[in-house]
């Protein structure tokens, strides 16, 4: 429910008392065809994870939001192991995606065993950046 005189309120600006530049959402993929489809595309490797991404097509999604799927096999071990690598991995994309993701683009972040759980968060959130700007780069 929206408060009365909330029309009245400025709008929420940062620490510096401006705006902030970003203003893309963020939505989950669910479907299974959604993650199939970027399994097809552009893949970037690191030692905590691989990010999968791929551009979607005119008329697939609303082009102005950044769409993210999460998962883990067994692989990285049982049900707590892979929610805890799931839940770090949430947690890096909602820091770096809205101001390096692209609007238009599906991104699939793949837990790998032994590293996701135990990196530290800076360290993911370093290689997601890294690894986003090498899916970007120009002639890739």
């Amino acid at each position: 429910m929206t408060p009365p005189d909330a029309s009245k309120a400025a709008p929420k600006r940062g620490a510096a008392g401006i705006a902030p530049a970003v203003s893309s959402r963020l939505e989950v993929l669910k479907k299974r065809r959604d993650f199939l489809r970027a399994s097809r595309a552009r893949r970037q490797a690191t030692g905590n994870f691989v990010l999968q991404a791929r551009k979607r097509d005119p008329g697939e999604a609303p082009h102005d939001v950044i769409r993210i799927g999460y998962t883990c096999s067994k692989k990285v071990g049982g049900a707590v192991q892979r929610n805890r690598a799931k839940r770090r991995l949430r947690t890096a994309a909602g820091f770096v995606l809205p101001a390096h993701g692209r609007q238009g683009w599906d991104y699939v972040l793949i837990g790998r065993a032994n590293a996701t759980t135990d990196a530290p968060m800076t360290e993911i959130q370093t290689d997601l950046r890294r690894a986003l700007r090498r899916i970007h780069e120009p002639g890739s």
